[in-house]
Parts: C-alpha cells; sequence; structure tokens
C-alpha cells in the first residue's frame, strides 16, 4: 500500500491564511510587521529563495526590507548593517540569508542579530530558550517539519524517532523538539554505524544530510513517517530530496515529498516568527 504524502503545500497556506488574518489585525493597530532581509553576493540558490520569502511578504501585508549587497562586503560592513537593523523600529525581524561567502564569519553574524528580532532561530538566545523549555523563536525548518507532523495526526510520543543529521540549523533543533514530543529521538550522522538498522527502527524518521537520494526505500520501516528535509538537484536538473522516495513511498505509512513538502513550512513558518515579533514589539512599546 503505498504512503499518505503530506502536502506542505497545503498545510502551510492553512497558517498563511490565518497570518494573514492576524496581519491585518495589527495593520488595524497601526502595526506593520517588517522583515528585513539581507542578501549577501549572487548565489542563485538564495536568490529564488529570497525572492521567494518577499513575494510571501507581500501577499500577507508585511514590509519585506530587501538588503541586496556585494559579494566584497566586508564583516565590518555586514556587522554595521545588522547594527542598524537591530535599532530600526520598522524592523520586527532579521533574515541573513545563508550561506554567506567564505570569507564572512557567519557565527558571528548571528550572534549581533538582536534576540527579539531573530525570526530565523539561529542565533544563541534562540537556541538556548529551546534547549531549556522555555519560550522563543524556533528555528524555521524544524518548528515547519512538527507542524506536518501535527496536521497529519502524527503523535510523536512514546515513538522512536530517527534524525540523520545533526546540523545546528535542522538535526539539533528538531530532535529537540521531538523530545518536547516525547518521543524517544536518537541523532545520526556520517560515523554512525549500521545506518540502515537505525533507520528501520525509526517510526518517524527525519532525513536532513544533504546527500540526494542517501536513505534507500529499504531503509524505511513498514507505516513509518518519513520527513525529507533535503533539497537536491542531481546531475540530470532534477530536483530530489535526502530519501529515495519511489520506493521509499511503498514503505512508509506517511511521507514528505520533494519538493511540495517542507520547502513551503520554512517560508510559512518564517512568517509565522515576523507576525510573533511585531506583536511582541507592539504590545512592549
Amino acid at each position: 500500500m503505498s504512503a499518505t504524502i503530506i502536502d506542505g503545500k497545503k498545510v502551510s497556506k492553512d497558517i498563511t491564511d490565518e497570518l494573514r488574518k492576524e496581519v491585518a489585525e495589527l495593520h488595524s493597530k497601526g502595526v506593520v510587521p517588517g522583515l528585513a532581509v539581507v542578501l549577501v553576493g549572487e548565489n542563485p540558490a538564495s536568490k529564488k529563495y529570497v525572492g521567494s520569502k518577499e513575494k510571501m511578504c507581500e501577499s500577507l501585508g508585511i514590509k519585506s526590507l530587501g538588503h541586496k549587497i556585494p559579494e566584497t562586503t566586508t564583516q565590518e560592513e555586514l556587522i554595521r548593517l545588522i547594527d542598524t537593523l537591530n535599532s530600526d523600529p520598522s524592523v520586527h525581524g532579521i533574515l541573513v540569508q545563508l550561506p554567506l561567502p567564505k570569507h564572512l564569519d557567519e557565527k558571528a553574524v548571528m550572534h549581533r542579530i538582536a534576540p527579539e528580532k531573530d525570526v530565523d532561530g539561529f542565533g544563541p538566545d534562540a537556541l538556548g530558550r529551546l534547549v531549556l523549555d522555555e519560550p522563543g523563536f524556533l528555528p524555521c525548518t524544524p518548528h515547519g517539519c512538527i507542524k506536518l507532523l501535527d496536521a497529519y495526526g502524527i503523535d510523536p510520543k512514546g515513538k522512536h524517532a530517527v534524525v540523520v543529521g545533526r546540523s545546528v540549523i535542522v538535526g539539533k533543533p528538531i530532535s529537540l523538539l521531538l523530545l518536547r514530543k516525547h518521543a524517544t529521538v536518537t541523532i545520526c550522522h556520517s560515523r554512525t554505524p549500521d545506518l540502515k538498522e537505525t533507520c528501520l527502527n525509526a517510526d518517524i524518521l527525519c532525513a536532513a544530510v544533504g546527500k540526494a537520494e542517501m536513505i534507500k526505500g529499504d531503509w524505511v520501516k513498514e507505516g513509518a513517517a518519513v520527513i525529507d528535509i533535503g533539497i537536491n538537484v542531481t546531475s540530470e536538473g532534477k530536483l530530489v530530496g535526502d530519501v529515495e522516495f519511489a520506493t521509499a513511498k511503498e514503505r512508509a505509512g506517511f511521507i514528505t515529498p520533494v519538493p511540495g513538502g517542507v520547502g513551503p513550512m520554512t517560508i510559512a513558518m518564517l512568517m509565522y516568527n515576523t507576525v510573533e515579533a511585531a506583536k511582541f514589539a507592539s504590545n512592549n512599546k
């Protein structure tokens, strides 16, 4: 029996439809949520992502404040821009599109963004709050993955969740969010022995390694929920995830497609965080 396909486009639309109402309510109080997007250089994938975010802002009534700066920008110039945005009351959220050019220190930039404007949820304050189970901005992609599980009635409580990938942006935060939902979590990476066997024990399998179709269909437990976070372009120019979708969907109970699964949720949760930031700022004037 083929898996239920988890429709990220539909779930993200449900979320953004609700946000549109919240933004309209903020507008009626004289508050226009503002998101500053900083793009350094000409990375084609980054430009595409930024374009999608700007389009979504426009559709929701969020003011998008684009800062497209040259690849030759120095660390000092970038930090100065972040400081300016931190002190600008019309900016509620700051997003610096990653990856940055190699000569720039990403960690220092993330640390510089004011915690109340860190709508990507990558800074030390946001990640610390996640570890401590305190309220704060959640990283957008992991938060979006949890929303997909919620939307399809997949309760992690008491389940074995396996996360393949340990990045600060996805692997670690999604593991912590699954722990919050009372799952038993195993984190795997390139040095994990018997990766196939570990994956086969997963009731919920989250793939975030960035290697095209690395996780084979026969690594998936019958009836498991598979959340594929990878976005890879094959040599033929085809967009695929980290999971071998065609064979995995014959074994899984639920599975996200690539594209159309996790991707739309990342942008929806960024908009969610920006609206939350605007509400927080207006309540603390």
